[in-house]
């Protein structure tokens, strides 16, 4: 967070403040009821003026719960996003101790809900805001507050995003390694843009708390283990789910993780490096006489033989007053789409280095609009999966699966490449 907040308001329907909690000495109460009429002069219209009111230096960040406000004032540059999570947050927090989160709960709950707020910021920077955290050591019992001495769940390492006590029949681990190639190509055949996006998403179905292990052939761990074996790639803008270790993965590269249940993306990671593209495209387009317009495309696959793509659509566009479509494709069908001013190639399996081709033929009005616009210059989109296949070349080495009972885990590793914004100009 670039600056942290300077106070904590909770405000009646009215404006008039509940509970504050001061941080910095820079915003006043009286400054917090200077914002409520700023908001009436706006009318209180969230969707049309947002939920930021900037005043004399102030940034009031807020968000409305039944018959209260909740908002934070701040002098700092803050990251705003991340205050609006915390607020949020904060609301569910006291929606999990109160059932209802209102004025009435609040003033039944004065001594309960300023503990919560020593809790949840320190010094204007979020802290816990885990309600299933808070619970541990801050219990509420109708208008009392409990106290123990029980440290919190993350003080003894514990994790918040799983429960204990999980019981599966058959243990099991789903890894999809999935890749999108990002690809924009000029009409003169060059490259203006290519990355590649990566995710590794989770499914699992694990018994008790799990320590999970992944391996990847990553070039900085081979090397400082004295050299490379095989083939390796250079990880970049790595991002992980909170679950994993990240300081076990910044000393020696190893992904150390308890994982969540169910579902989730474990990291994404981004690779800058050009790629040609996995489909090439050329389009051949010929227009006679205002009469009517040829077109030959060929489609290229440019991936290894043993690779074959799938559910392949190559959307060709064509002049939104073309009828009377003639279409001939060595491979696959193709169908008119009006409604996109499109033409649509169909192939359900593109083998590598294979390469096929569409003749189409439509009519043209022989008189044309003088209000009628130009042709719209959009460029040709390619949809497309290759299953068992990854342009980075990324490799799952281990997914060890380490439970206190010793129980078995099947786990599963799938790769697939997809097609992100896939364009190839024509004109």
């Amino acid at each position: 967070m670039a600056g942290a907040a300077s106070a904590l308001f909770i405000l009646d329907i009215k404006g008039r403040c509940l509970i504050s909690r001061h941080y910095r000495s820079d915003v006043s109460s009286v400054q917090a009821e200077n914002f409520f009429t700023k908001l009436l002069e706006k009318e209180g219209d969230i969707e049309t003026h947002g939920p930021v009111i900037i005043d004399k230096g102030i940034s009031y960040m807020f968000i409305q719960h039944n018959n209260v406000y909740l908002m934070i004032a701040s002098r700092q540059n803050c990251n705003v996003g991340s205050l609006f999570v915390f607020l949020h947050r904060l609301a569910g927090v006291f929606h999990h101790y109160f059932q209802e989160f209102e004025e009435e709960s609040l003033r039944d709950n004065f001594v309960v809900v300023h503990e919560l707020l020593d809790e949840v910021m320190d010094f204007g920077y979020p802290q816990y805001t885990e309600a299933m955290i808070l619970s541990e050591f801050i219990k509420t019992d109708a208008y009392k507050m409990e106290t123990t001495q029980r440290p919190p769940m993350a003080v003894t390492n514990a994790v918040s995003w799983r429960n204990e006590g999980l019981y599966y029949k058959k243990n099991e681990v789903f890894l999809d390694v999935v890749e999108s190639v990002n690809t924009m190509v000029n009409s003169s055949g060059q490259i203006l843009r290519s990355d590649v996006v990566g995710e590794l998403k989770m499914r699992t179905y694990l018994s008790g708390m799990p320590e999970c292990k992944l391996g990847l052939n990553d070039r900085v761990l081979f090397e400082a283990q004295g050299g490379t074996r095989g083939k390796t790639i250079d990880l970049g803008d790595i991002r992980f789910h909170q679950c994993v270790r990240l300081a076990r993965f910044e000393n020696d590269r190893t992904i150390s993780f308890i994982p969540p249940d169910g579902s989730f993306d474990l990291m994404t990671y981004r690779l800058g490096t050009q790629v040609k593209p996995l489909i090439w495209v050329e389009a051949l387009i010929e227009k006679h006489a205002r009469s009517r317009i040829e077109m030959l495309i060929k489609a290229r696959s440019q991936f290894k033989e043993r690779s074959t793509a799938t559910n392949v659509q190559i959307h060709i566009p064509v002049p939104s007053d073309a009828t009377k479509p003639i279409v001939r494709a060595t491979m696959g069908s193709a169908s008119y789409a009006p409604e996109h001013e499109s033409l649509v190639w169909r192939i359900r399996s593109f083998p590598g280095n294979k390469e096929y081709m569409l003749r189409a033929e439509f009519t043209l009005p022989s008189v044309t609009s003088e209000d009628a616009t130009p042709d719209r210059k959009a460029p040709i989109r390619v949809k497309f999966d290759i299953p068992y296949f990854t342009v980075s070349g990324i490799q799952v080495r281990y997914l060890k699966i380490i439970e206190k009972s010793g129980y078995q885990t099947i786990p599963w590793v799938r790769y697939i490449t997809t097609a992100g914004e896939y364009e190839i100009r024509i004109t």
